[in-house]
């Protein structure tokens, strides 16, 4: 759920949300929520177009949907996300993807895992694809790197999110050098981190995603700590990967 060149990105402003709520919904409760939200996903992927900036700078549009084909579609390539050694592989098949017909690719993301692919059983499809397709989609949503959402998101699909944090904290939040608490309103609080000085950060659950996932410069949550412990919060390198 990391993205290339993490750094480079400009500081974001004060915490708010935007005027512009621009994303689609994921109400169609026909679908599983990781279906739903792949569905939701690849329409605003067409919406927005090949070029569009995202959080994974420097990718584009395109170059994110790539991405998520060769994730779940080609393992020659996708080693190269994990190992150092097999990057330039992964980087040059990329391209070569990205550069195709975009709606085709965009088609590929729409299908889902191939029917090879273990996650084509339902639960495991949910275990290893709903944060990552909610945080990819922010990605997208949010690629002008303006603070907070531009979607409403599902009370399920927010449930959804949450219970997965509850299981993937530790491992985001590995590298904090604070203890972490994240409190999402209405929901039992998870805590993350060294067992040393907490910080608390308060949002709903898809903003404390974009925060374990090392986003927070464009996540709507409040902090609370020390000074210290907050801007080392801010500043420590979170995620999967």
């Amino acid at each position: 759920m990391d993205w290339p060149n993490r750094g480079r990105r400009r500081p974001t402003g004060a915490v708010g949300t935007p005027e512009r709520k621009n994303g689609p919904v994921t109400t169609d409760e026909s679908l599983p929520v990781v279906q739903a939200e792949r569905q939701a996903l690849s329409d605003t992927l067409l919406r927005l177009g090949p070029d569009a900036p995202t959080l994974c700078d420097p990718w584009r549009t395109r170059d994110l949907a790539a991405h998520l084909v060769i994730r779940e579609r080609r393992p020659d390539l996708s080693g190269g996300i994990w190992l150092g050694a097999l990057k330039g592989r992964l980087e040059r098949g990329q391209a070569d993807l990205a550069d195709g017909d975009y709606e085709e690719l965009v088609a590929t993301v729409r299908s889902g895992p191939p029917w090879w692919s273990p996650a084509r059983i339902d639960r495991l499809d949910a275990l290893l694809n709903t944060l990552e397709l909610v945080v990819h989609h922010e990605d997208v949503l949010r690629g002008d790197g303006a603070v907070g959402p531009r979607r409403e998101v599902p009370d399920r699909t927010a449930r959804a999110v949450h219970a997965a944090l509850r299981s993937s904290a530790r491992l985001m939040f590995r590298r904090s050098p604070v203890g972490v608490r994240l409190v999402a309103p209405g929901r039992e609080a998870i805590v993350a981190g060294p067992e040393a000085a907490v910080v608390t950060v308060s949002g709903a659950p898809v903003e404390l995603l974009l925060v374990g996932s090392g986003r927070m410069r464009v996540a709507d949550v409040a902090l609370e700590g020390s000074p210290a412990d907050v801007e080392a919060l801010r500043t420590a390198h979170l995620g999967v990967s």
